[in-house]
């Protein structure tokens, strides 16, 4: 039985699988969503996806504890899985290619910057990494997903919207960890 004991996973390892698992499946409901708009109620508007793929760069975030090889993994696993759902359910190319391009840079930019930060305070290397990677991930992905599709002003309804929903929900994704929010813990 010993020799079978390296063959399960502990506790931290279920949680880095779980971490992975939740950023994966957000990144493919949130592409399959993504031109599904929201309009908001003076200027801008959102993808239905958007709610969906804010959870993703704090839930990348997450992996960070389980080593930058996790989070490369990861991204690499986020962006294939998106291009063969995408391509199984006859998305434009263009969606496909954004996700895919998007994906790969605007995670790596947020992996390097929360590197970076690993000696300051979690709420601080999610802020300063989201701060980097949500303009870089909305800009790209709009623009490559939208242009010559969408007229310019709901292009920039779009980046407005989708930029402040991003962080939204990426706070508010912060803000929980481990069962409860940040101020319940002592």
């Amino acid at each position: 039985m010993d020799r079978l004991a390296h063959f399960y996973p502990n506790a931290s390892m279920k949680r880095h699988l779980l971490n992975a698992s939740i950023y994966v499946l957000a990144t493919l409901g949130a592409n399959y969503t993504a031109a599904w708009f929201i309009p908001f109620p003076l200027f801008g508007q959102v993808a239905v996806g958007t709610f969906i793929f804010g959870v993703t760069f704090t839930q990348r975030d997450r992996l960070h504890s389980a080593g930058r090889l996790w989070v490369y993994v990861a991204i690499a696993i986020a962006a294939l899985a998106n291009v063969f759902m995408s391509a199984l359910l006859d998305v434009p190319l263009r969606i496909i290619l954004a996700s895919f391009l998007t994906i790969l840079l605007a995670e790596t930019a947020d992996t390097e910057v929360y590197q970076r930060l690993l000696r300051y305070p979690w709420l601080v290397r999610v802020a300063g990494s989201n701060a980097v990677s949500v303009p870089l991930d909305t800009l790209l992905f709009t623009v490559i997903a939208f242009a010559g599709v969408l007229p310019t002003w709901e292009i920039v309804s779009l980046l407005f919207g989708e930029t402040i929903t991003k962080y939204v929900i990426g706070a508010i994704v912060a803000l929980w960890r481990d069962g409860k929010f940040v101020w319940q813990e002592s």
